[in-house]
C-alpha cells in the first residue's frame, strides 16, 4: 500500500497554502477586532499542574526534572482556561489568547492532537455579550476570505446571518426529548432519560450514565440539525454539563453555557464563569471518579487555580477553535489542510 504525500511534498503544500495564507489574514484580522474593543493579547503558559479535569478531556503528560533530579509530572494544558482565569484574579479584565491546545485520543477531519485555541475572557460581563462576540468573528473570518456560503457535509451556512439561539430544552423537544422531565433541582433521572432516549431510536447501553445518554441525543439528534442555513447558539445547558458554568439564575437544573455550531459544527464554547471554588471542586472530583471509572485514569485538581477562584471578578469567557473556524471560511474539507505543520501520520507497518 502506497504511504500517503507528506505535509511538506511540495506539490502538496502548494495545494494548501492558500488555505494557510488565508488562515495568516483571519488571525490578523481577528488581532485587530479585539484590539479595537480594549482586549489585551497574553501568552498562556502551556505546561500545567493540571491539564482539565472533564471526564472525556485526554491529556499529554510530561515529566519535569529539577536541578536536583526531584521530578514533578505536568501535562500540556487542553485549555488554556485556568491560566487565563488566574489572569482575571489577578487584574486583567478583558483578555485574549491564540493558544496551542493538546488533546489526545483526538484525530480526524474535525480533531488534532495540538490545535488552536481562540480564547476570550470578559469580567463584569453576562455571557450574553458572548454572542455578539461570536456572530462579530464569525462574520469577520467569512468577509476576510469572501467565502460564502460556508459548506460542510452538504450543510450550508451564511455566516453573516447573525446566529440563530435556541435554548437546549427546546432543541431535545424538536428531537421528541423531554429532557427537562429527566432534570430535578439536585440531580438527573438516569432512567427517564433512557427510556426517552431509546422511544427516539436512541441505542443505550445498560452502563451508559445520564451524561453518556445526553451525549448520544446531542451528537445523533440535535447537532446534525444546527448551523444551518445559518449560525446557531445552543444555549442553557443542564447543570450537569456545565464544566466550569454558573448555574442559570432562576432555575439551578441550567447552565449559563452555550455552544456556537455552523455547519452541523461545533465552533466554540462559552460560559457565564462560575466562581464557587466549593462547586467547582466538587465537580472536578465528580468528573475524576467518572474518569477513573471509565479509563481507570485521574488528574489532579489545580489548586492553585482553586484558590484564584476566591479573588475572580464575576466574567464570562469562550473558547472557539481556531483551526475548525480557518476550515469552513476557507472551505477546506478537513483541519490539517489549515494547520501549517500537522502532525504526520504513523507509517504503515508492511
Amino acid at each position: 500500500m502506497s504511504q500517503p504525500s507528506p505535509w511538506w511534498n511540495a506539490d502538496k503544500h502548494a495545494d494548501r497554502r492558500p488555505f494557510l495564507i488565508a488562515r495568516g489574514r483571519i488571525k490578523t484580522a481577528i488581532r485587530a477586532w479585539f484590539a479595537a474593543q480594549g482586549f489585551l493579547e497574553v501568552d498562556p503558559g502551556l505546561l500545567q499542574v493540571s491539564p482539565g479535569n472533564e471526564t472525556h478531556l485526554h491529556a499529554f503528560a510530561t515529566e519535569l526534572v529539577g536541578t536536583d533530579q526531584a521530578r514533578r509530572k505536568l501535562y500540556l494544558h487542553t485549555s488554556p482556561e485556568f491560566a487565563m482565569k488566574k489572569l482575571l484574579a489577578a487584574g486583567e479584565t478583558k483578555i485574549f489568547t491564540f493558544s496551542p491546545v493538546f488533546r489526545n485520543r483526538e484525530r480526524g477531519p474535525l480533531h488534532a492532537a495540538e490545535f488552536t485555541m481562540l480564547e476570550w475572557y470578559r469580567a463584569e460581563a453576562p455571557y450574553e455579550a458572548l454572542w455578539d462576540d461570536c456572530a462579530s468573528l464569525v462574520k469577520i473570518a467569512a468577509e476576510t476570505t469572501g467565502h460564502t456560503p460556508w459548506t460542510f457535509r452538504g450543510k450550508a451556512c451564511d455566516p453573516v446571518k447573525p446566529p440563530r439561539r435556541l435554548a437546549v430544552e427546546e432543541a431535545f423537544v424538536e428531537a421528541d426529548i423531554a429532557l427537562g422531565e429527566t432534570l430535578t433541582k439536585t440531580g438527573a433521572d438516569r432512567e427517564a432519560l433512557a427510556a426517552r432516549a431509546h422511544a427516539a431510536g436512541i441505542k443505550v447501553g445498560k452502563e451508559d450514565s445520564w451524561s453518556d445518554i445526553f451525549s448520544r441525543v446531542l451528537v445523533e439528534k440535535v447537532e446534525p440539525k444546527l448551523g444551518s442555513p445559518r449560525p446557531d447558539i445552543l444555549d442553557r445547558y443542564p447543570v450537569h454539563e456545565a464544566a466550569l458554568a454558573r448555574p442559570s439564575a432562576g432555575d439551578p437544573r441550567w447552565a449559563e453555557r452555550f455552544e456556537l455550531y455552523a455547519c452541523g459544527v461545533e465552533l466554540a464554547n462559552g460560559f457565564g464563569e462560575l466562581t464557587d471554588a466549593q462547586e467547582q471542586r466538587r465537580r472536578f472530583e465528580s468528573w475524576m471518579g467518572e474518569k477513573e471509572r471509565i479509563y481507570g485514569e485521574r488528574y489532579p485538581i489545580d489548586e492553585d487555580f482553586l484558590q484564584s477562584l476566591a479573588h475572580m471578578p464575576p466574567a464570562s469567557g469562550c473558547a472557539l477553535g481556531f483551526d475548525r473556524l480557518v476550515m469552513l471560511a476557507t472551505g477546506a474539507e478537513r483541519v490539517d489542510q489549515v494547520i501549517w505543520t500537522p502532525l504526520a501520520e504513523a507509517p504503515h507497518k508492511t
